[in-house]
């Protein structure tokens, strides 16, 4: 496990000191959790702009509505 040295501010150290309240091992493991769903809160607004985009482009541009219509006909529902 590598480690590295950061600095927090003093009410985020006494959260981080109730650790075991919150069902965790050590503070390591409370942080590299926090940092696991923090990742993944990043990808899945990524996730949800990059769709938001792809609705607007497609609401927008009705050729691209006529292309996406035509590739559908013939496909089974």
């Amino acid at each position: 496990m590598l480690q590295t040295k950061f600095s927090v501010e003093e009410t985020q150290l006494q959260f981080l000191g109730n650790y075991k309240e919150y069902g965790f091992k050590d503070k390591s493991s409370m942080i590299r959790t926090a940092i696991d769903q923090l990742k993944k809160k990043f990808e899945l607004d990524r996730l949800i702009e990059s769709a938001d985009l792809y609705s607007e482009t497609y609401t927008e541009d009705s050729e691209l509505k006529e292309l996406a219509e035509t590739a559908i006909n013939g496909w089974p529902e």
